[in-house]
């Protein structure tokens, strides 16, 4: 097996000391297991002994081995028992110290790695952990300690004819072996023909529906049924390939073969003289079972193998750094929020924010506008601290945000994405994740002010029903519920990024006065694609590149005939630039690469 990697033994730690119990108990029964046929053997040699029969000695040899198996089910429970209690302590351990770590890692961390991977390493790398302590390495002890124990008393009996039964044995091992090896050596070629088919599939579902509208079904399925004969023939070459070492090392550790050498090889020794015939007892007996812990090895090794897999995914997640709390938190006084030079990477290398300067006055509506990828949503993270800037400082009531608590960030800050996420719970619990204590009435007042009320009221249990059972809501709908658990929050800073992305043009004037009530005398911050959203915004700033390269009011920045000028025009019209007259709108000014790019 590989060497063990640093994540397992860490793991592990807290349950070491009963896990090792388990192992030693299971040790211990797989003696006993051995125990009852050493005692058949020693009734035999008592039975076949030339004279009187030693009674005392026969009926000692019966005790003993019932006593043995008797002894061997108390140590074989309190090894399962000692086991799963150690395993299910260990997984509320690791359980435990993930979620720990994902309350305190930064809320961007997650938006780059789907909800999928979490679930992953919170619940089935951890499960992966529970065939390790519960079961595999209690077989392993027993895979090893049955074929050592057995042999070792076969040596004490006869240590020729013991070297004769580990001619199978060994044979046996190394035609396993060789199989095993010749299956990790093609694992890396299994798993990109695996790729290779998987992608076909996805492709071809997904696909499915343009495929059939341009009449390139045949062609699509073309390429699935290549993928699958590509993965067909691989496997079947590689299946050839084990066949025959694989059936020869399973004929050599097979019970017959084994019962065959001991018959064949004990016959030769008692006929020369050299082995008593009540020797072949203990043989007969014992030796067939030494080959079968060999495939429990090979399974219980896999698992093993799974379960360090799965350990390095969790350590990695425990390695993730942590968001850092200051060691005094501060409260913040009132006043603007500033962004102060700021910097910021994804990856350490490019920049996706340089050296940004903005001031978001109380009471005001800032809008951040620009193409794709300018670092719009990006800045507007760094406000409720999803994530810290590279460089530079961002400040409220020109406290440093890294200063504040968490409690105290929540406390003055809300947000609406265009992703909305509901827990599946009742719509009033969903709302109130914002504001735990609030009355009925204000929970109705927000939810009338984000023009969902009417829509929850129609539902089969009005707002006691629950998301995913009796309370479906499109796009545009769990936006709005989104904007009410906003509202009803009442921080004095709002982030709406994209808020209004899925309402449809009558529900969105709707919300968009909403909002206007929301933000008298509070901060507000607006992540926005189409710009009518914004227009009468008292602040606009355009971002391209990381940069600030422009901000003003709406008017102002039309008189500038820059960037945002051009993106306007661009949408007044509803078109992209023409064809083959780059940085030109269709009235012919000028229009900026930026700009030409955001809209085409």
């Amino acid at each position: 097996m590989a060497a063990e990697p640093a994540a397992l033994p860490s793991l592990l730690q807290p349950v070491r000391g009963r896990l090792a119990l388990a192992v030693l108990c299971r040790a211990v029964a797989a003696l006993l297991d051995i125990a009852p046929f050493v005692a058949v053997a020693e009734l035999a040699r008592v039975l076949l002994a030339d004279g009187p029969v030693d009674r005392d000695r026969a009926w000692t040899a019966t005790a003993l081995a019932a006593a043995c198996l008797l002894m061997r089910l108390l140590f074989l429970v309190a090894a399962g028992v000692v086991g799963h209690l150690a395993e299910n302590d260990l997984q509320l351990s690791v359980r435990r110290r993930l979620v720990t770590r994902l309350d305190r890692v930064p809320l961007g961390w997650f938006s780059g790695r789907g909800g999928g991977a979490v679930k992953k390493a919170v619940q089935d790398d951890v499960h992966a952990l529970h065939h390790l302590v519960a079961h595999s390495l209690l077989e392993l002890t027993a895979a090893v300690t049955v074929p050592l124990s057995t042999l070792a008393y076969l040596f004490l009996v006869d240590w020729r004819l013991a070297l004769i039964t580990m001619i199978p044995l060994a044979l046996g091992i190394a035609l396993f072996g060789r199989t095993g090896a010749a299956f990790k050596k093609n694992l890396p070629a299994l798993d990109a023909a695996m790729t290779d088919i998987n992608g076909a599939a996805v492709e071809f579902v997904q696909g499915i529906a343009v495929v059939k509208t341009f009449g390139r079904t045949r062609r699509a399925h073309r390429r699935y049924t290549d993928a699958a004969d590509r993965f067909a023939a691989f496997f079947r070459g590689w299946v050839d390939s084990l066949a025959a070492p694989r059936a020869l090392s399973e004929i050599a550790l097979s019970a017959p073969t084994m019962l065959f050498t001991v018959l064949l090889g004990g016959t030769a020794l008692v006929t020369a003289g050299r082995t008593a015939p009540a020797d072949l007892v203990p043989f007969a007996l014992l030796a067939v079972g030494i080959t079968t812990p060999v495939l429990t090895i090979s399974f219980a090794e896999e698992e093993v193998r799974a379960a360090k897999a799965a350990a390095d995914r969790i350590g990695e997640v425990l390695a993730t750094p942590e968001l850092p709390l200051p060691a005094h938190p501060v409260t913040a006084g009132p006043g603007a929020v500033t962004f102060e030079a700021v910097g910021f990477s994804h990856d350490g290398g490019h920049r996706v924010l340089d050296g940004v300067d903005l001031t978001l006055e109380p009471g005001t509506t800032t809008a951040l506008v620009g193409p794709s990828g300018a670092g719009k949503s990006t800045l507007a993270s760094l406000l409720p601290r999803f994530r810290d800037p590279d460089e530079g400082t961002i400040r409220i009531g020109g406290t440093d945000l890294r200063d504040l608590a968490p409690e105290e960030i929540h406390r003055r800050m809300s947000f609406v994405f265009q992703d909305v996420r509901l827990l599946r719970d009742t719509v009033r619990a969903n709302l109130l994740l914002a504001r735990p204590d609030a009355t009925g009435e204000q929970l109705e007042d927000a939810a009338r002010r984000a023009r969902i009320h009417d829509r929850i009221t129609r539902l089969p249990r009005g707002y006691d029903s629950v998301v995913g059972e009796d309370a479906r809501f499109s796009g545009g709908e769990a936006q709005r519920l989104s904007i009410a658990r906003a509202m009803l929050a009442d921080a004095p800073v709002l982030v709406l990024d994209e808020a209004t992305a899925y309402a449809d043009p009558e529900s969105e004037a709707a919300v968009q006065d909403a909002l206007s009530q929301l933000t008298r005398g509070r901060t507000l911050l607006v992540v926005a694609h189409r710009l009518s959203t914004v227009k009468d915004a008292d602040l606009i700033v355009v971002l391209d590149g990381g940069r600030v390269v422009e901000r003003g009011t709406h008017a102002e920045l039309l008189a500038l005939r820059g960037t945002y000028a051009g993106m306007w025009r661009a949408h007044e019209r509803g078109t992209a630039w023409r064809p083959g007259a780059p940085g030109r709108s269709a009235d012919g000014d000028t229009v900026p690469p930026a700009v030409e790019e955001a809209v085409r």
